[in-house]
């Protein structure tokens, strides 16, 4: 099909982290976009975390930096490379609990292992919420010490199934935690929330220039449960923020033949190339997912165009 704008150039490289626990602002973020990019940033940035719950010191202490791991920031592949690839922190997350499990075992050292097999039967001996804050939440907070870096999402997960965390205290634990706990929360919601109640987190979470925790908010739950509205805008971050769209699960099946993302894409690589500026090559790849039909005319929007 014929694409909007001019060729794409090279893509590069998303935007690294430089810290696991900061917002990672987007690269172009700097200029001003005109009126297509809007729809790029209809979920900005949120407000500010932890004013009026904040965790309890003991857990802030437990926490340490954890540094961007070769699994978590891989560098996505080519569709037409032939060489096999290490599994992704997608991949493994989305994992069933047991899988997961499994798999942490097989990789973490002995005293890492003992440490998460402690943790988890202590949370299946005491789950749910329990005052103030519950002994599986400062486990959650030492994961990162204690694992690794390259484990701790995942041990974060299991620890979340095992204390049956439900809507209510997944809440509190993205609303009060860091950066790495509430990435860890929305990574846990298709294994523990089975409706919409826990959308809000993933609202909140695409309302952020996390690069990280946008990554995790575009994941199974996302897919299955936000609006169509909401989705699209979530696409249109991921492009606008540098998210590679690999990320964004179930692709292929929610952009297939939707003309009302073709033409958001359509505009915003328009107006790219219009400031002079590289349309990224990942909108190709969407725009491609929706090309058996015509992007919507105007008229044909209930609403008129999105924004």
């Amino acid at each position: 099909m014929t694409h909007p704008g001019t060729t794409p150039e090279e893509r590069t490289d998303g935007p690294q982290d430089a810290q696991a626990q900061g917002n990672t602002a987007a690269p172009e973020a700097q200029a001003p976009e005109p009126a297509a990019a809007r729809d790029a940033q209809a979920l900005e940035p949120a407000a500010a975390r932890n004013a009026q719950n904040p965790k309890s010191a003991a857990a802030r202490d437990a926490q340490a930096p954890e540094d961007a791991t070769p699994l978590a920031t891989a560098a996505t592949h080519s569709t037409h490379s032939t060489q096999p690839t290490q599994p992704t922190l997608d991949t493994v997350l989305a994992s069933s609990p047991a899988d997961l499990r499994r798999h942490l075992t097989t990789h973490l050292d002995p005293a890492a292992r003992a440490w998460l097999e402690h943790a988890l039967d202590e949370a299946a001996a005491h789950p749910g919420i329990h005052g103030p804050i519950s002994a599986w939440e400062l486990r959650l907070a030492e994961a990162g010490r204690r694992c690794g870096a390259a484990y701790a999402d995942a041990a974060r997960v299991l620890i979340l199934d095992a204390a049956r965390a439900g809507t209510d205290a997944l809440t509190r634990v993205y609303f009060q935690g860091t950066a790495d706990e509430r990435r860890a929360v929305l990574h846990a919601l298709p294994h523990l929330v089975s409706g919409p109640g826990a959308l809000p987190l993933v609202e909140d979470a695409l309302r952020t220039n996390d690069t990280r925790l946008l990554t995790a908010a575009v994941g199974p739950y996302a897919a299955r449960y936000l609006a169509p509205h909401d989705w699209r805008h979530a696409v249109l971050k991921c492009l606008f923020t540098g998210v590679p769209v690999d990320h964004v699960a179930d692709l292929p099946r929610r952009a297939d033949g939707d003309g009302e993302l073709a033409r958001m894409l359509g505009d915003y690589a328009a107006e790219r190339t219009a400031a002079g500026r590289t349309v990224p090559e990942d909108l190709y790849r969407v725009l491609d997912l929706t090309e058996s039909v015509t992007p919507a005319p105007d008229t044909d929007h209930p609403h008129g165009k999105e924004s």
